[in-house]
């Protein structure tokens, strides 16, 4: 079996407020940090996967991130995945 580090990105979809990502920006502003727009919080996640493939490892982390990382309705996600090098 091959070991792999996974870096996962969560974010909201455009079209979902983000309250916590308006907060920060208004206290952006507020700091005279003016030019910061369209502030948007996510989360991140680092994880080691095992698999037999890289395909594997993959369909694993995208199962992953459709049913516990992210929630599909309201949020959108991308990957990093390489090869844990020993």
């Amino acid at each position: 079996m091959k070991t792999f580090d996974v870096e996962v990105r969560v974010w909201l979809k455009p079209s979902v407020f983000d309250p916590q990502g308006h907060a920060v920006e208004q206290a952006l502003h507020t700091l005279g940090f003016d030019g910061a727009q369209n502030v948007r919080i996510g989360k991140y996640m680092h994880l080691t996967v095992t698999g037999d493939t890289e395909e594997e490892a993959r369909k694993s982390v995208e199962q992953m991130c459709e049913r516990v990382l992210s929630n599909p309705v309201m949020e959108t996600y991308a990957y990093e995945l390489k090869e844990t090098v020993v």
